[in-house]
């Protein structure tokens, strides 16, 4: 898959990129395209050409399949695993893996521990991430503000009983 200068890109677990530049860099004898990527936060990445794919660089979602991810919060299930460990190890493979259906897993998997008990400091920091990694995703998909898809994603998680926690929810 090959992107072009303008073109808006995933990085797994970083969000939605900008193609900003496609340069050359000469590595010994030996030279190497990259991507630039800038984020909305101002960071940039460079990503080699030859890498994208095993990076898991992708176009954003269409939005049929966020048609999926949206039925996927109203009546897609999550077990719960127990184990603090094995959680959070499935739950940061899935949101490095860069697929948004699987974001929205652990999305709605946290909110559901979360009615149970407390998140740890780093399941809360997964949680935000989530959250981050939908709306943004969504909203650029979409070509809409970020305040709708929030609107969106409460609405689909309210008909399964979900609800985002408060920010001082999650601070403490």
């Amino acid at each position: 898959m090959t992107f072009q200068i303008g073109d808006k890109v995933v990085y797994p677990n970083q969000g939605v990129g900008t193609i900003e530049n496609i340069s050359t860099r000469a590595f010994g004898a030996a030279f190497e395209k990259f991507y630039l990527l800038r984020f909305g936060r101002g960071m940039t990445v460079l990503v080699p050409l030859s890498n994208a794919a095993n990076i898991g660089l992708r176009r954003v979602t269409k939005d049929r399949e966020i048609s999926r991810i949206l039925s996927h919060l109203v009546i897609g299930c999550c077990p719960l695993i127990p184990d603090w460990k094995v959680r959070y190890k499935e739950n940061c493979d899935k949101m490095q893996s860069g697929d948004l259906l699987k974001v929205a897993e652990v999305l709605k998997a946290l909110l559901q521990l979360h009615i149970d008990k407390p998140l740890s400091f780093r399941e809360k920091k997964m949680l935000e991430r989530a959250r981050y990694l939908l709306v943004s995703e969504i909203a650029i998909s979409r070509n809409c503000a970020e305040s709708q898809i929030e609107e969106a994603l409460t609405k689909a998680l309210t008909k399964c009983n979900l609800r985002f926690p408060e920010i001082s929810e999650l601070a403490s």
